[in-house]
């Protein structure tokens, strides 16, 4: 996990074929995010990151991360389908080739108000900015370990949702973006926005597992959305980006 990859304005952790871990502005550059007012759907989502990077006078392989909504949870196979059509647009512009990916990326499945199809949320891209603080975006982590293991093996206490599981689920999530912060260079107390994804009340273990961290210094977003795969119940990402905006319409 200390190990990452640079590029021209970022370096990321390397992860699976569909996101890298996570990414960090090299310095000389920084870091900015990009919500829409509404999600998105997918390819719509591209044109429009693709519009706007252009206006910015920026390349699109300075896109670094984005955030996905999605209509309901997939299955491992059906995870795989959408990330193999997800990632042909990265390869056409220049920042996905030989199943290595630099993106960072979270993607979650809202409880209320679903998006009918895949859509975006938002997107972070680099830009020179001489001085810039560091700043960095994890990717979203739910509650099971690395490898190629099915789903319903490396997720930790798999097809439990007690209070008590939920505190291990969140405990090891927290460690997992801990680690990839170290590895990006930055910590809780650099990060500027903190997101939890879960339809479980996180209320039993906010104090005493994300508080006393320093997780939720500047507040914690809870997101009401599921993981985007069948038996993972929690997940987070974080940042530390000091310029943000919106985009309506």
């Amino acid at each position: 996990m200390s190990n990452t990859i640079e590029r021209e304005g970022f370096r990321y952790i390397p992860g699976p074929f569909q996101y890298s871990a996570g990414v960090a502005a090299m310095p000389g550059y920084a870091v900015e995010r990009v919500r829409f007012a509404d999600v998105v759907p997918l390819v719509e989502g591209f044109r429009r990151i693709e519009t706007f990077l252009a206006a910015e006078g920026v390349p699109l392989t300075a896109f670094c991360a984005c955030e996905l909504r999605s209509p309901g949870q997939f299955t491992d196979e059906g995870f795989i389908a959408f990330n193999r059509l997800y990632v042909g647009t990265l390869e056409r512009w220049g920042l996905f080739s030989n199943d290595r990916n630099p993106v960072a990326r979270s993607n979650v499945c809202p409880e209320v108000d679903a998006p009918t199809e895949p859509g975006f949320h938002a997107f972070s891209f680099v830009r020179p900015a001489a001085g810039a603080p560091h700043s960095f975006v994890c990717a979203g982590s739910g509650e099971a370990q690395e490898g190629a293991s099915p789903y319903s093996e490396k997720t930790i206490r798999y097809g439990e949702t007690s209070p008590d599981a939920m505190r291990d689920k969140a405990r090891f999530v927290l460690g997992a973006m801990e680690r990839r912060m170290e590895a990006l260079g930055g910590r809780w107390t650099t990060a500027t926005g903190v997101q939890v994804y879960t339809v479980h009340d996180i209320h039993p273990f906010l104090a005493d597992e994300i508080a006393t961290r320093g997780a939720a210094r500047h507040g914690v977003t809870w997101h009401y959305c599921r993981p985007p795969v069948l038996g993972l119940e929690y997940e987070m990402d974080c940042r530390a980006v000091l310029t943000e905006r919106v985009l309506a319409g």
